[in-house]
């Protein structure tokens, strides 16, 4: 595929034209980033932003004494990087590839110049800013507000999709990764999940996990139910 083609075919860049998506693909590069290795760290210049073509990124900040909050996983065609282009400063988070990534990098200067030339541009970022921004400031609920058990049941009924009773999650995190995200340890993490299964909320298996309540989860996130 060609990459004014591959461009077009990525949700945040659906609707723009053919002649804006060439623009785009003027300036995108594509670059490859294998498992482990780093896109940026918290407090680099942000030279540009990053979409995912295949693979999965973590956003985390670490504490100075080496404790690691995850804020996002991403996957394929999700941007990252973004919010520090659009303030023209430096990245608030680090990220980093969780396997084989693929991505598509535009530098900050000759993105910004497009913006300028063409402002529409830019209108299909803002929502997508205003929807991080707002599991943001859910995640900054949960870790303040709920205990570890409403933090995962309100985790696990994210992850589903559609109204069923029953759903299986696949797992493509790893138990350490889902403890930092929720902000606890693995250890805690492992706990919860062995109640939540002896109370038939759950059923887990060794890469995913089977809702069998959501009602029953939905009350956990709630701080309607206590665990026994």
């Amino acid at each position: 595929m060609d990459m004014t083609s591959l461009i077009a075919s990525i949700p945040l860049f659906q609707g723009l034209s053919p002649g804006q998506c060439a623009q785009l693909a003027a300036i995108a590069v594509r670059k490859y980033h294998s498992k482990g290795q780093t896109f940026f760290l918290e407090g680099d210049e942000a030279e540009g932003f990053y979409i995912i073509l295949a693979g999965r990124v973590k956003i985390f900040k670490l504490s100075p004494d080496g404790k690691e909050q995850i804020f996002h996983i991403l996957e394929e065609h999700e941007p990252f990087g973004e919010a520090a282009v659009f303030a023209g400063s430096h990245y608030p988070a680090s990220a980093q590839a969780l396997a084989e990534t693929p991505v598509l990098f535009f530098p900050t200067r000759k993105f910004v110049d497009l913006i300028r030339r063409d402002p529409t541009l830019a209108l299909a970022m803002l929502a997508l800013l205003s929807m991080r921004l707002r599991k943001l400031t859910a995640l900054v609920e949960n870790l303040s507000l709920k205990e570890v058990p409403g933090r995962l049941a309100a985790y696990l009924l994210v992850q589903c999709d559609g109204n069923s009773p029953l759903a299986t999650i696949s797992l493509d995190v790893s138990k350490n990764q889902m403890a930092a995200l929720l902000g606890t340890i693995p250890e805690t993490l492992s706990r919860i999940l062995k109640r939540m299964s002896d109370e038939k909320l759950i059923k887990t298996g060794p890469r995913s996990i089977t809702i069998l309540d959501k009602r029953g989860l939905a009350d956990l996130a709630e701080g309607n139910r206590k665990l026994g």
